[in-house]
């Protein structure tokens, strides 16, 4: 059983953000780092899918600048057998189908069982990356994971995923499979002192993608703060059934939702 795991970095959430100079992302020089949170869940479940299986092994892969070292010597310090570092320093400027194809190329050849990734990442929330490398390795995929039947485990595996106004769907999916984790999954552990010293010995490749990888697709042109504005607008003059009214108008009107 070969799983591997998709981690990203992403600026901590308590950090005070500055648009760049060229306005095409935000300063980034004294922001600190840390581990994108849905990202966390599923390199958890990825390593409890192994303890139940009690083999195979899990592969992190990361793409990013060096500074992403940190967040995959935190994930083999976790447990996570080697990684792959997939080397990108413009990453913060890449489409999710760029990241996607650069990924591919890089984790195909592992012909991994199972690839989990979080839902969505902090920064940028596309929510795309997993769902179309899932695509571009020709493998099926299930969003929004929020259960994982580890005892199913076989040539199928059976998950839980969450559906809009708090239906969910258990589905079982044929390996190999792509899974995008839910935050909140289950609870992650924390690194060990001797998870930390074994992580010292751990497997951790590097890849370049070529320039082909990054070709196309789209491309961020201004990252800006939003305007902080306020206008509030009373209907009625206190009549409830003449506010409803004039609000029913404003909708068909105004915002044209109805």
């Amino acid at each position: 059983m070969k799983i591997i795991v998709l981690m990203k970095q992403v600026a901590n959430k308590d950090a005070v953000l500055r648009i760049g100079s060229d306005e095409k992302w935000i300063n980034e020089a004294d922001v600190a780092q840390q581990t994108n949170e849905s990202d966390g869940y599923a390199l958890e479940e990825a390593l409890r899918l192994k303890e139940a299986k009690g083999d195979g092994e899990v592969i992190v892969c990361s793409l990013g600048p060096q500074s992403a070292k940190t967040v995959i010597k935190d994930a083999l310090a976790r447990g996570a057998d080697r990684a792959i570092h997939v080397v990108a320093d413009t990453a913060n400027r890449l489409s999710p189908y760029q990241i996607a194809k650069a990924i591919a190329d890089a984790i195909r050849d592992e012909n991994a069982d199972l690839v989990f990734a979080g839902l969505q990442s902090d920064d940028a929330s596309y929510g795309q990356t997993g769902v179309v490398l899932a695509e571009l390795l020709g493998i099926p995929h299930a969003t929004i994971v929020i259960e994982v039947d580890r005892a199913s485990l076989g040539e199928t595996l059976r998950v839980k995923r969450e559906l809009e106004s708090g239906w969910y769907q258990w589905f079982t999916y044929k390996l190999p499979a792509l899974l995008t984790i839910q935050s909140g999954i289950s609870q992650i552990r924390y690194a060990s002192l001797k998870g930390i010293m074994a992580a010292k010995k751990k497997e951790i490749k590097d890849i370049t993608p070529t320039i082909d990888a990054f070709a196309g697709a789209q491309a961020i042109q201004k990252v800006y703060m939003p305007l902080k504005t306020k206008q509030t607008q009373i209907l009625g003059n206190g009549d409830a059934k003449a506010g409803a009214t004039e609000l029913v108008e404003k909708l068909k009107t105004e915002v044209r939702v109805i």
